[in-house]
């Protein structure tokens, strides 16, 4: 943000335009005149000492930024209650967290910029909605970060592992040099030390513990971390994930059309349009890149079921069962309920205690059978014919025709 002469320039749009806020001038505020413009620049109110100049950016590629302070000035305090915080990822500056690829919050930046104004602060407001990265590069940005997180929970998990077994080390040598059922010796001049033999232990074995959970417990976040890609790019979960990014255009696309969706309107004021139109490019943007995932897992060899696979007495298989299907519908199948097939491989339309039904989505189908297909899946192998089956025994051996005697029981069977 640029000032003249005359003025601060907004860097969209030129100069601003002054506003009192009261009948006295060294309270007042320049504003951007443009109809879908926030960029503000707020001077100190009367009376308040003149401190120096806070600057409040927001993009969408970088989030919500707070630049101008130092430590101990007082800001942190100010903003803290606005949602502004800190962190080592942005050494002296502080941000709204999870601010990025999203909309300004203006009412927390408002009321950030009005808090640092009454201490005397003069805020520059610099929002602009249209910067922003793509969907891909953001994407990028989670698995990588995704990456970073599984190493560093790995040496977490190693270094609390390491520590739970020198703890161990140290209680089993202090118990080795104690002979086995040994008893504490009551007034034995080594009572003192075996007492503190029994403290050492207790501490060292419950610091051995509390170390081993916390392996275990970073050991789980490293593996959910390595985990992460594989979980976003999952073609089921992702074609949910399409489904309802659609429903969202849908409801954009009527928002701007100055239709309802789902009970409520907009008011299509030039700021309000600006915003669905942007909407609607994002989410534009993030369903070309789900169905580029899909594609590729169906290259990969995944199935994307559909009403067009099915008809009405054909079976699916769901969550581990063949049901028949009674009904086809655009968006799942339906089958008999699920209660039905509990340790069951094949249900029918009759099978089981409950007559009611259930739908499968196609998102969670994961095979099919045409009627006659699971009939002959059903079907007993064939039997082999005796005949063969007897030609293929070994001829039997005469029975002997010598009697058993006592001393026989004793002899190995096979003499």
């Amino acid at each position: 943000m640029t000032t003249t002469a005359e003025g601060p320039e907004c860097r969209h749009h030129g100069p601003m335009v002054l506003r009192f806020e009261t009948d006295l001038p060294t309270s007042l505020t320049w504003y951007c005149p443009n109809e879908v413009c926030h960029n503000e620049v707020l001077h100190p109110e009367k009376d308040a000492p003149r401190k120096g100049v806070i600057t409040i950016t927001h993009t969408r590629a970088d989030g919500t930024l707070l630049e101008g302070s130092r430590k101990g000035d007082g800001v942190w305090e100010l903003v803290r209650p606005h949602r502004f915080t800190w962190g080592r990822s942005l050494p002296g500056v502080l941000f709204i967290r999870q601010s990025r690829d999203k909309q300004a919050d203006r009412w927390s930046i408002r009321h950030a910029a009005a808090a640092l104004r009454k201490e005397g602060w003069t805020v520059e407001i610099d929002i602009d909605e249209d910067t922003r990265r793509t969907f891909a590069e953001a994407e990028q940005e989670r698995y990588d970060r995704a990456a970073e997180r599984a190493d560093r929970f790995d040496d977490y998990a190693s270094n609390a592992a390491a520590r739970s077994n020198a703890a161990y080390a140290g209680v089993k040598a202090i118990s080795d040099g104690i002979p086995m059922g040994q008893p504490i010796l009551v007034g034995h001049h080594s009572e003192r030390r075996a007492r503190r033999d029994v403290e050492r232990m207790d501490a060292g074995m419950r610091r051995s513990v509390d170390e081993g959970k916390k392996a275990e417990h970073y050991a789980g976040r490293a593996q959910a971390a390595e985990h992460y890609e594989a979980f976003r790019k999952n073609p089921p979960r992702t074609l949910r994930r399409i489904a309802k990014l659609e429903a969202e255009l849908r409801g954009v696309e009527r928002w701007l059309a100055g239709k309802s969706n789902e009970g409520y309107t907009r008011s299509l004021t030039p700021d309000t349009v600006a915003e669905l139109n942007r909407r609607k490019a994002e989410l534009t943007e993030q369903i070309d890149h789900w169905r580029g995932i899909v594609a590729q897992a169906e290259a990969d060899g995944f199935k994307v079921w559909s009403r067009d696979d099915f008809k009405k007495g054909d079976f699916v298989y769901y969550r581990g069962t063949w049901y028949e299907v009674l009904r086809v519908n655009p968006k799942s199948v339906t089958i008999p309920h699920i209660h039905n097939g509990v340790g069951r491989t094949v249900v029918r339309k009759g099978d089981g205690h409950l007559d009611w039904t259930w739908k499968a989505p196609y998102d969670e189908v994961s095979g099919r059978r045409t009627a006659e297909e699971q009939a002959a899946a059903e079907a007993p192998a064939e039997p082999i014919a005796e005949a063969a089956v007897d030609a293929e025994k070994p001829a039997a051996e005469p029975a002997s025709e010598e009697p058993v005697t006592g001393e026989d029981r004793f002899l190995p069977l096979d003499r």
